[in-house]
């Protein structure tokens, strides 16, 4: 890639604070970012959704949609679960989230875009859902506490990422062990080289970032997740794929660590407190955090 990663994530920001700014003056969303006043088509934004979820929510959480598909459709989402959605945008999965774990659940929205993230706000309020949250902050480092997320969800972002494996580590710290993932995302066959990714369309554009179906696997796998499946639905550009990726984080991966209260420790694993993050370092001050997680077993090595 030419470009810097914080150029590129500078551009992504841009884009998309601009397709916001659209939106809110009452302008059409562009499709995965792309530059107004262009439509969204059959392969992007609130096509994928059908009209009764749409009907739900406020024009203006439908207008911004500008995702590969639709992440709800298989999320599975139940009464009570804590969901995250990474780069909410104008927050329709958040809004639709939100109605399917019921006021007993939680929808969360992380967004870096202070203009997405006011533009999501306005839409909840419209639509007189109050238990939501929209959160400022980058799908690399989410700014929620380890194991309090039982679903996170994602439409058409991670792609964007220029660093993919810190969000898949994040991804899976934020999820309680047994959680899972319902994303849709681009998704690249395997024998298409980063070159031929690029020339089929931009970064911004949901294109040149995105991952081959073996690299997408190997990243979950790294992360620590399992049961991965990765199923294209329909093609947006020649051998590039929207897709549905699911997978689930193991109950074996977080083993329990109880601190001097008794109480079991939200942020501490396999004898390691703070896990999976900057901050970790292992309960016994003899051994390295890398040390105790590999003789404990467990799963979030990273």
């Amino acid at each position: 890639m030419s470009e810097h990663p914080t150029d590129l994530r500078e551009t992504v920001r841009a884009r998309y604070a601009a397709a916001a700014v659209h939106v809110t003056e009452g302008g059409v969303a562009a499709c995965c970012g792309g530059p107004a006043p262009v439509e969204a088509d059959e392969n992007f934004g609130s096509a994928l959704y059908a009209a009764d979820q749409r009907d739900e929510l406020p024009a203006d959480a439908v207008a911004a949609s500008l995702g590969c598909g639709n992440p709800l459709a298989v999320a599975d989402l139940r009464e009570g679960e804590r969901v995250l959605d990474l780069g909410s945008g104008g927050g329709i999965d958040v809004l639709l989230s939100a109605r399917r774990v019921g006021p007993t659940g939680k929808a969360y929205g992380l967004d870096m875009t202070e203009e997405m993230l006011a533009l999501a706000r306005s839409n909840a309020e419209k639509a007189g859902t109050d238990n939501v949250e929209f959160l400022k902050g980058t799908i690399e480092a989410i700014p929620l506490p380890a194991r309090t997320i039982d679903v996170v969800i994602s439409n058409c972002v991670v792609n964007l990422s220029t660093d993919k494996p810190a969000v898949f580590a994040e991804t899976f710290r934020v999820l309680v062990p047994g959680g899972r993932i319902g994303i849709s995302d681009v998704v690249a066959d395997d024998e298409l080289t980063t070159e031929q990714r690029g020339e089929r369309g931009d970064y911004v554009g949901c294109i040149a970032g995105a991952l081959s179906f073996a690299e997408y696997r190997a990243g979950l796998e790294a992360a620590g997740f399992a049961d991965v499946e990765i199923t294209p639905t329909h093609e947006v550009a020649d051998g590039m794929h929207s897709a549905i990726v699911r997978a689930v984080k193991p109950v074996a991966a977080v083993k329990p660590v109880v601190d001097v209260t008794g109480v079991e420790a939200a942020d501490a694993c396999c004898g390691v407190t703070a896990c999976c993050t900057p901050a970790e370092k292992a309960d016994d001050p003899a051994t390295t955090a890398g040390e105790a997680k590999a003789a404990a077993g467990c799963g979030c090595q990273g």
